[in-house]
């Protein structure tokens, strides 16, 4: 192998090192909350789904108290203030509710970024999420590693189709290149696929469900504080049923098909969800 390949060999396991240290926590961040206490419903939709699923649970608090409503079109839309809340992301999506407003669309305006960044970062002062900076400059190193290679492989081909024998390009070369270059691409792969949610994150995440299964009826839970907390932890199922003609008529699910699915019998009012105390 030529010792071009061995120098572009170094640089791709040198990006795999630096990529590794910004994925890894600090040994101080315990992955506790500041309080002590477990993180709020909001908190840890956050980190099962990201921004999309922080959003959906605060809405469901504000649907809870009244302050928001399906819209037309698959929208929510505000109505009325939004109650006693002093919850930061609740505030900041219903501040965002101008007008009638899609999710995606919702998750992205001003007021909601910015409730929900700042939870992220308490996330990661916690050790529960990785800090998106970090983060972003990993992914982006290991997003090198295969193109490093590949520049090395062709340097190696090039030697050997030339014979310049004083390089070391030999008829192996190329084949030895590529069965050393295989294993850096395939762990940046695995680097790759790392949530931003840390091994903490997913532990809390796990315990959760483990002590709060999704029930199979809705009229197994009367605490609203619960819904919030079903929907964090499930997503969709959990949407379907406990708020299935909000979920659907407010696109806040996936896969709308569940909301039909576990529909209850019609009736006069709104979703029977339990109200948050």
């Amino acid at each position: 192998m030529s010792t071009a390949m061995w120098w572009f060999m170094g640089a791709a396991c040198a990006e795999l090192i630096v990529a590794a240290a910004l994925l890894r926590t600090r040994s101080q961040e315990s992955g506790v909350w500041p309080t002590g206490a477990e993180p709020p419903p909001q908190a840890l939709a956050l980190l099962r789904g990201g921004r999309r699923a922080a959003v959906t649970v605060a809405l469901v608090a504000l649907h809870q108290h009244g302050a928001v409503a399906a819209g037309r079109k698959r929208t929510i839309r505000a109505n009325g203030g939004p109650g006693r809340t002093r919850d930061p992301v609740q505030l900041g999506v219903h501040g965002a509710l101008h007008r009638a407003l899609a999710l995606r669309a919702l998750a992205l305006r001003p007021e909601a970024r910015r409730a929900v960044d700042a939870l992220r970062g308490e996330l990661g002062r916690a050790g529960l999420l990785r800090p998106p900076a970090r983060l972003r400059a990993a992914r982006l190193l290991l997003a090198c590693v295969p193109l490093t290679i590949g520049a090395g492989l062709l340097v190696a081909w090039a030697g050997n189709g030339y014979g310049e024998a004083a390089s070391g390009a030999g008829p192996g070369s190329v084949g030895l290149a590529v069965a050393v270059g295989v294993p850096p691409v395939l762990v940046a792969a695995l680097l790759l696929r790392l949530p931003p949610a840390t091994r903490a994150a997913r532990h809390l995440l796990a315990g959760l469900r483990e002590r709060h299964p999704l029930p199979a009826h809705r009229r197994e839970v009367t605490d609203g504080r619960l819904v919030q907390l079903y929907v964090a932890l499930y997503g969709d199922p959990a949407l379907a049923l406990f708020l299935p003609r909000f979920s659907r008529d407010g696109g806040l699910l996936d896969r709308p098909r569940e909301a039909d699915e576990n529909r209850p019998p019609p009736g006069p009012g709104r979703d029977a969800s339990p109200s948050s105390s």
